[in-house]
């Protein structure tokens, strides 16, 4: 069993900056895929950036430029460092991780909250 444990949501002002982190504890193995999705009021949970174990990275066309998905595979922790944070950034992100081994398995973390606001 693999647990998720998000952290660093927030109240921040539009331009402000963020960082979540997730961190992954359990039975965790060396190749998988790490992801941060998000979902607002009244609409459906969407990706907002994806990282493999070797670091090849996927955005969601509305974070490119402003988000950095990045990973420390020593501590199966996934960060997402978010600038020039705009209202409609605000959201719950979700943490998520896929592994392929011994079996497929996709594991959902609880949520941040991220509100920008001013």
């Amino acid at each position: 069993q693999v647990q998720l444990a998000e952290s660093g949501g927030g109240l921040v002002q539009p331009g402000g900056s963020l960082r979540l982190s997730c961190a992954a504890s359990g039975s965790i193995f060396s190749f998988n895929t790490m992801s941060w999705y998000r979902q607002a009021p009244d609409k459906q949970r969407e990706l907002v950036a994806r990282i493999t174990s070797g670091g090849n990275t996927n955005y969601a066309d509305s974070v490119k430029g402003r988000f950095t998905i990045s990973r420390d595979n020593a501590k199966n922790t996934v960060f997402l460092q978010m600038i020039n944070l705009k209202p409609e950034d605000t959201a719950v992100y979700y943490c998520q991780l896929i592994q392929t081994i011994p079996t497929m398995s996709l594991y959902w973390g609880q949520g941040t909250q991220v509100t920008v606001s001013s």
